[in-house]
């Protein structure tokens, strides 16, 4: 089994909190986490009919048939049980008595605001980072961003494209439903296809709703679903005012490249290699690992974009308490001075409060060039990781 950097914080935080949440999308590994970590914890399944069925019936009752330390798979199954699982805490507040986990940002997040406040630490679960798989990783790019990072995949070895389809379907057909009433599946669809086509792109809802036929209303409802569910994520943009108009828009990014590149239709690293959209679908990679560098670590995101009204981006800033970190993503696997040229004008705007600057890109080499770092795109994590 290949081990998760945040088993770590788990621990140290099961040794604080009474209850400890793990939040993240669909098969990203929630459950072998929790059952490995905590394996002297009972193990509950709420997505069982049955077992969903006796614990919404009656919270109490059930509660009292698992006095001892719990693991809730699915907890927004049954958000009643939260209520029950706070008069416990507050009765035996034992350190790491429950461990919950969800998939479901937006619903779990209320739930547990009103229940569980000060009583659980919240961690946040997304599919393997490439720290992670080490050696398990392929060696080529293309076939890196086609497998994706769902860890079913690397442990069952899956067909990626088969894989992502029953994905797919099985988010369109169980989770779509608990979050929004979609009368077209046909449109969502093509909805979700349209937005994997624009991963790395500034989010403009009014030009999908003209693609996809529906309203503006709709493609805001219907993205908002995707987030909840942790299926994409909208990069925010840095709004420090370095004395220029700054893009207030959010990017979009998918949470798994590899959903992102099977919902585009390409099938084979040599589809991907030729695909013009191979440098969205990099950068969306290396987007990700930085943000599991961080959450995995038990850190807050801190990650941005900067674009101002010319069209000069950064494509991510860390922010490091008052410092700022730039990281300029470049898919070519040879490096050239010009890579730099934005990340050279964003140190001359930011001034001191701009400590490092890196280019990321699909070469292997790591070096230092005047003031700013060569990066592979498999060592990005340690730049997050500091």
């Amino acid at each position: 089994m290949i081990r998760r950097t945040l088993e770590a914080q788990a621990l140290k935080l099961a040794t604080q909190f009474p209850v400890l949440t793990i939040v993240g999308p669909r098969q990203a590994g929630k459950t072998t986490l929790a059952r490995s970590v905590f394996s002297d914890h009972a193990y509950v399944n709420l997505e069982e009919p049955e077992t969903r069925a006796l614990a919404g019936a009656d919270p109490k009752a059930f509660m009292a048939r698992h006095p001892g330390l719990v693991i809730f798979d699915e907890i927004q199954r049954v958000p009643e049980l939260l209520s029950s699982i706070q008069v416990e805490v507050d009765a035996n507040p034992a350190m790491g008595r429950y461990i919950l986990t969800g998939s479901h940002q937006t619903e779990l997040q209320q739930a547990i605001s009103q229940s569980l406040a000060g009583r659980t630490a919240i961690l946040q679960l997304l599919p393997f980072a490439i720290e992670e798989l080490g050696t398990t990783a392929p060696k080529s790019l293309d076939e890196l961003m086609l497998k994706g990072f769902l860890p079913r995949i690397y442990d069952a070895g899956q067909d990626p494209t088969q894989a992502y389809r029953a994905y797919f379907q099985t988010y369109v057909e169980r989770d779509l439903r608990q979050l929004v009433e979609v009368k077209n599946l046909a449109l969502f669809q093509r909805f979700m296809r349209l937005c994997a086509g624009r991963v790395g792109q500034l989010f403009n809802a009014n030009a999908l709703a003209g693609e996809v036929g529906v309203s503006n209303h709709t493609i805001e409802h219907w993205i908002s679903a995707l987030e909840a569910s942790y299926l994409v994520i909208r990069l925010q943009p840095y709004f420090e005012n370095f004395n220029k108009r700054l893009v207030k828009t959010p990017k979009l990014y998918f949470t798994e490249v590899g959903l992102a590149t099977y919902l585009l239709g390409i099938e084979t690293p040599e589809q991907l290699s030729r695909d013009p959209l191979r440098g969205g679908l990099f950068e969306n990679l290396v987007i990700m690992e930085l943000l599991k560098a961080r959450m995995h670590r038990g850190r807050e995101p801190g990650l941005y974009y900067f674009r101002d009204h010319k069209g000069n981006e950064i494509d991510a800033l860390l922010i490091r308490g008052r410092d700022l970190v730039s990281v300029e993503i470049k898919s070519a696997q040879t490096f050239h001075p010009s890579m730099a040229n934005k990340l050279n004008l964003f140190r001359r705007w930011a001034g001191p409060r701009a400590v490092e600057s890196h280019v990321v890109y699909a070469g292997a080499q790591e070096q230092a060039f005047g003031e700013n770092q060569l990066t592979p795109y498999t060592r990005a994590a340690r730049i997050a990781s500091k």
